[in-house]
């Protein structure tokens, strides 16, 4: 079982997570794999192998090839690490919305044009 740190550092390269983000779609083969990037089979087998090593994605051999797919455990210990965040932000968010919402009020009071009547 592989740590956050390992997923979060096979994540922090983007020919990973353009891989991760084909693999949403299902399973494909390396060679497939490979036909999207710019650069050797050997080079895209490295990525894959990092992915491997960190949990992200699960290899199956199918006669000559070897299908990959995701691994959806690591992005679950991803997201489980990332839900008190998520937490903090919505309440930060919230907040925001709510000074915004009191400086529309306090604008509109006082936008040209608009009388102010004293009672006596």
């Amino acid at each position: 079982m592989s740590s956050v740190d390992e997923v979060f550092q096979a994540l922090a390269n983007e020919t990973r997570r353009q891989i991760v983000v084909l693999l949403r779609e299902g399973g494909r083969p390396s060679s497939e794999i490979a036909g999207h990037f710019d650069m050797t089979r050997e080079g895209v087998s490295k990525h894959l192998q990092v992915l491997l090593r960190a949990g992200l994605v699960r290899a199956e051999s199918r006669g000559q090839q070897r299908i990959y797919t995701l691994e959806p455990a690591a992005l679950q210990r991803v997201e489980t690490w990332l839900a008190p965040f998520r937490a903090f932000w919505s309440q930060r968010l919230d907040a925001l919305e709510t000074e915004v919402r009191r400086g529309r009020r306090g604008r509109g009071r006082d936008q040209p044009g608009t009388t102010h009547r004293k009672e006596a």
